[in-house]
């Protein structure tokens, strides 16, 4: 349970100067990345079983399909991995999904979700700003019933479109009405799935068209500069890549030059290929080459693939997604299967897939600031929106705590049920360096100073982990700390004049790289804002440089 101690005295780095204080604990996440307890492994490998045999108690209810006695004769079946696609939609609906657990910030309660879901009074994020933004009773049944018919589904004889169309009707309403609950169902995945299985007459196509367009577009997601900074950033966190000589050499120079080194841009660029290579030969030899052996190992190198990723435990870790990803890939296109064709003659089913795999995702990725990045499918690429709320001295504790409806407590009293306050506020320090290391969040160098003239004087928070403590999920979408949850805290705690400052950076533009960049003081407004090209920060430390 205890994690990995900081190479410095804590009390002392935190009355550091900010760049100071920069360089110190990105030079310890190079080395140690979060410095998570060997427990979480245990913890996710338990939650992963545990997700994995509730699957198998649902597809024995299934006509076709059966247990796990016999689970040879069935799970290639379309009904089972539709069972899994429901199923995933309502783990990660309730909140015990992808953003659960010590690397999301959740120490005690492991979830938000549906902690969050059913109080009335939780600050909810809708679509449009005329609705309200406190979860009413209304809200609840909603969402109540949304949890009902997933399960029904889950738990049903036959994946039906009467069972279906109920869902597929209330999630776009409930996301108008809250947008994270939209996108906490992760709908941009099983959203779709779900929708293929009403026309049963052209599911196997259907399937592989959702399938090959959720890899396509996060291959096509990380050709920017900022992939290899994520390459590098998540092999200093895995917890089987502890090899301290394979670790620097990410880096140009460490620990005195953090840049990227040109062997971090070959791993990421071999990764991109084959992200973007195998899809391929799955859907040309699917639907027109046929050939057992190609098709087979081109599903084993994808496994590997997605593999590769379960097993460094990634921030935010959506291991359930990895999981479905690898056995949709067996069962859509491994020889159980010879026949498939992308075959559809359904114009609603073209125009759904047409925009969920094509439009919101090339708009996505050129113009990010109006699509979230889970809709346009920027999985892990590092393009993320983000935001760093700084809360001078005690604020946040007088005015946010008793002023917010929440179920979750502050981090740092979460954490001091395992920890002393000291080794606490040492775990949650590394989140400024998760977020200095990736190449977009180094703008921070010259934007904290904007922002506030003592960074000593106040608590830095990332805007992921005020998301999750607030309004109950956080999954790496900083349009959830944006704008509207800035006015929805001010118009519940009353900030006065400097006691909360926010910055707030969109991600960058596929097509230039652009990235505009806001700068909040709660009571008076935005109060400075402007826009930094990526390029110019593949050469940028980390921290600032004396010159």
């Amino acid at each position: 349970m205890k994690p990995q101690g900081l190479p410095y005295d804590y009390d002392i780095w935190k009355n550091k100067a900010f760049p100071e204080k920069a360089k110190m604990i990105c030079q310890a996440w190079a080395m140690q990345g979060f410095g998570a307890p060997k427990f979480i492994i245990l913890f996710y490998t338990i939650k992963i079983l545990l997700y994995g045999w509730v699957w198998l108690f649902f597809c024995s209810y299934s006509a076709e399909l059966g247990t796990l006695a016999n689970i040879s004769k069935w799970w290639f079946k379309f009904e089972a991995l539709g069972k899994g696609a429901a199923w995933t939609m309502l783990i990660e609906s309730i909140g015990f999904g992808g953003a659960s657990g010590p690397l999301t910030a959740r120490y005690m309660p492991p979830l938000g979700g549906i902690l969050y879901y059913l109080r009335p009074g939780t600050i909810k994020i809708p679509l449009f700003k005329k609705l309200a933004d406190n979860r009413t009773i209304f809200d609840i049944a909603l969402y109540v019933a949304f949890i009902y018919f997933l399960l029904k589904l889950c738990l049903a004889s036959a994946i039906t479109p009467q069972l279906l169309i109920p869902i597929i009707f209330l999630l776009p309403i409930l996301g108008m009405l809250d947008t994270q609950l939209f996108l906490s169902a992760r709908a941009d995945v099983w959203f779709p799935i779900l929708l293929v299985y009403i026309f049963p007459d052209q599911l196997k196509g259907g399937l592989i068209i959702c399938w090959f367009g959720i890899w396509f577009w996060a291959a096509f997601s990380k050709l920017t500069a900022s992939f290899p900074s994520v390459v590098s950033v998540m092999i200093s966190n895995s917890p089987f890549m502890g090899f301290k000589w394979l670790k620097k050499l990410l880096y140009k120079n460490y620990p005195e030059d953090l840049r990227m080194r040109n062997s971090a841009n070959y791993v990421a660029h071999f990764g991109t290929v084959i992200e973007f290579i195998l899809p391929i030969i799955l859907l040309l030899n699917a639907c027109y080459f046929h050939n057992d052996t190609v098709g087979l190992y081109t599903i084993i190198g994808m496994s590997v693939f997605h593999l590769f990723i379960f097993s460094n435990f990634p921030m935010g870790v959506p291991l359930e997604w990895n999981v479905m990803m690898v056995y949709g890939a067996w069962v859509l296109f491994g020889n159980q299967h010879p026949t498939i064709t992308v075959n559809l003659h359904s114009p609603l089913l073209i125009v759904i897939l047409s925009i969920s795999f094509f439009a919101l995702p090339l708009l996505g990725n050129f113009f990010p600031k109006y699509i979230s990045f889970l809709l346009s499918m920027r999985y892990y690429a590092g393009t993320w929106a983000y935001s760093v709320w700084l809360f001078k001295d005690d604020s946040k504790h007088e005015k946010l705590e008793p002023n917010i409806v929440k179920t979750s407590p502050d981090l740092r009293k979460q954490l001091s049920i395992f920890y002393d306050d000291k080794l606490a506020l040492s775990i949650l320090s590394r989140t400024m360096s998760f977020r200095l290391m990736h190449l977009p969040g180094r703008a921070l160098v010259d934007l904290i100073p904007k922002a506030v003239n003592n960074l000593n004087a106040y608590y830095w928070m990332d805007g992921e982990m005020l998301a999750g403590e607030v309004i109950g999920w956080n999954f790496g979408e900083g349009h959830l700390h944006s704008e509207k949850l800035l006015n929805s805290i001010q118009k519940r705690c009353h900030f006065d004049k400097d006691e909360l400052k926010v910055i707030m950076v969109e991600s960058p533009q596929l097509h230039n790289g652009k990235m505009y960049w806001r700068i909040y003081d709660a009571n008076e407004g935005m109060i400075e804002n402007g826009y930094v090209y990526i390029k110019d920060l593949k050469e940028k430390m980390p921290w600032k440089v004396d010159e």
